[in-house]
């Protein structure tokens, strides 16, 4: 036997020794033996599977008495074992730490579950060693696993009626909607919904898709003309169907439209393209919405879904914040979400309000077709070049090892105070990569900052949606003088011909860009539901102090039957498994704890 399988040997029964005393004192209710086997800064994420929650817990003592105050079957581990089918144990450094991690499987009385632990190298010599980190999450719930489902689907399949209805036909029939309403009313129709949507496809869960747009994917299609997305392939793939091999490392926004409408196509995914939804009430009496929609022929449908799936992104309708004396420009005034590209300003003066991506790709693309550009700063913003530091902190998706399933998994065990560890120390990094080009930005004018705590744009991104920009090029601009810039507090307003600052010049402008963000999922459910609803659901996206997760995201909300989806692709990949499962479990009258 080798030094290095010996060394696995060894680690293998340190894992089992823990999980065997796991077993014992959650199995025998004893808080003091099952507190000693977490480490006293310990951190466990749940993930429906024993609280029926999404919760993180820190602290031993915590963990334990979390642990222990479930009540019923579902808080017992059964079965907990190593997964041989997964990756094996490995040797890993997470946040400067070298940890033992291993994914696990056990059952529970809802269903089968996942688990993935890590013990500290350093506390390894222990007969029992402490973890660090525990993630339980569920799989599947018992006799409606996906699988199951699509079982009695082939089932079904194997006579040859030549008479019959055929696939198309009844493709057809399910799309119509005629004579019954959908299960999930899916508002949205980009990789948010449409992934939720996959999955409840796969759970036999009747779902339908609406969106505004006349084809499905131009919520990326008809965005502005050099958009690509600003993360690597590999971390965006769709459930059930990843890119093919050979697609571009950052994917065209015409290629991303192609591949949703693809997608809903491939994956069976009853899709309404220009349907427009007016708002929805909630039916207390019937446990159901009625909820409005509007076709671009002017018609509109009444339906009573029990359930409506709030897709559209973690961002609203377009914000346009205060600008003094704006509405007296004489020029053309555009928010980012309408702009399409800068071919028609050539020679022509632009401001562009906003650091963010939006605003820099959008400058960037002007000043490359001769305009003459000025950016305004309303407020410091994190840049990092787009490779590779913006690449690092996706760093568990990066270069060869695991399957994209045990990547995913590996990426959901890491509980908020370890990832602000990790960003923190990738930031750190980052600083000292784009040193040259940081101090040339400041040299410009240009305010930085790093995100909380010096966290990075990750949980920037969670915070608030925005705030950061991936440089592609735009930050040279900026630099070098090719983009003007100017801060916000120190303009005075604006005048027919353009922009009036403090000190009495002005700024010349044909069009003015505002590249202002969004505002947020709150809002849009005060305007399409209510108050009393917006109420119930309070915040939605951003940390919540006491469970450590985003607020109201894939989860069971204050307000029966309304859920929430978002943000970038593999947060959508990952969190559309359990907001499906969730769905599931209310349709056959398990329902998870509110």
């Amino acid at each position: 036997m080798t030094s290095g399988e010996a060394k696995d040997v060894t680690d293998r029964m340190s894992i089992e020794s823990w999980l065997s005393a796991l077993s014992d004192t959650v199995n025998a209710g004893d808080q003091t033996k099952l507190s000693a086997l977490f480490a006293s800064d310990a951190d466990w994420r749940d993930v429906l599977a024993l609280t029926g929650r999404m919760i993180t817990v820190s602290g031993a003592t915590r963990i334990a008495e979390t642990l222990l105050g479930q009540t019923g079957a579902e808080r017992y581990l059964q079965d907990l074992h190593i997964d041989g089918t997964r990756q094996a144990p490995t040797r890993v450094t997470r946040a400067d730490v070298d940890v033992l991690e291993a994914i696990l499987s056990f059952e529970t009385a809802r269903g089968r579950g996942s688990a993935l632990v890590r013990f500290r190298v350093a506390d390894l010599s222990a007969p029992i060693p402490v973890a660090w980190t525990l993630l339980t999450a569920l799989e599947d719930l018992r006799e409606h696993e996906e699988w199951r489902y699509r079982e009695a689907k082939d089932a079904a399949e194997t006579e040859r009626g030549f008479h019959d209805p055929n696939w198309l036909d009844e493709r057809r029939e399910s799309l119509a909607y005629e004579g019954r309403d959908p299960a999930v009313l899916i508002i949205g129709g980009g990789h948010a919904g449409l992934t939720a949507a996959a999955r409840l496809v796969h759970l036999g869960v009747d779902t339908l898709v609406i969106d505004r747009e006349q084809r499905i994917g131009d919520n990326w299609r008809l965005r502005y003309h050099g958009l690509k997305l600003h993360n690597q392939i590999h971390s965006n793939h769709l459930p059930y169907m990843p890119f093919p091999p050979g697609w571009p490392k950052y994917i065209p926004k015409d290629r991303v439209a192609n591949w949703l409408e693809a997608y809903v196509d491939a994956m069976e995914i009853n899709f309404w393209t220009e349907t427009s939804f007016l708002g929805a009430e909630w039916d207390t009496e019937r446990a159901c919405w009625t909820a409005h929609l509007k076709s671009a022929d002017g018609r509109t449908r009444t339906m009573r879904p029990r359930h409506i799936i709030m897709a559209t992104s973690v961002s609203g309708r377009p914000k346009t914040p205060h600008i003094p004396l704006l509405e007296t420009f004489g020029g053309t005034v555009t928010h980012s979400s309408g702009f399409r590209g800068g071919s028609d300003w050539s020679g022509k003066p632009v401001i562009v309000f906003g650091t963010g991506t939006s605003a820099h790709d959008i400058a960037q693309d002007l000043q490359g077709h001769g305009a003459r550009v000025t950016m305004v700063q309303r407020s410091p913003s994190m840049v990092v070049n787009i490779e590779p530091s913006a690449q690092l902190y996706d760093g568990v998706y990066l270069g060869p090892g695991p399957s994209m399933e045990d990547r995913d998994l590996i990426n959901l065990s890491v509980p908020l105070p370890l990832l602000k560890k990790a960003h923190k120390l990738v930031t750190e990094q980052v600083k000292k990569i784009d040193a040259p080009l940081l101090d040339g930005l400041e040299r410009a004018g240009f305010e930085l900052e790093f995100g909380e705590d010096g966290t990075g744009w990750p949980l920037k991104y969670r915070q608030r949606g925005g705030g950061y920009y991936f440089n592609v090029g735009c930050s040279e601009l900026i630099a070098s003088g090719a983009i003007k810039l100017v801060q916000f507090r120190d303009v005075a307003g604006f005048e027919k011909s353009g922009m009036k600052m403090a000190d009495g010049s002005l700024l010349p402008a044909d069009l003015v860009v505002l590249a202002t963000g969004y505002e947020g999922l709150a809002d849009m459910v005060r305007r399409h539901f209510g108050d009393a609803v917006a109420d119930r659901v309070g915040p939605i996206w951003g940390f919540d102090e006491t469970s450590s997760e985003l607020r109201n995201m894939w989860m069971v909300t204050g307000q029966p039957g309304l859920w929430f989806t978002g943000g970038a692709f593999s947060q959508c990949r990952i969190y559309s498994k359990y907001l499906a499962l969730q769905i599931k479990a209310a349709e056959i009258g398990q329902p998870f704890p509110a």
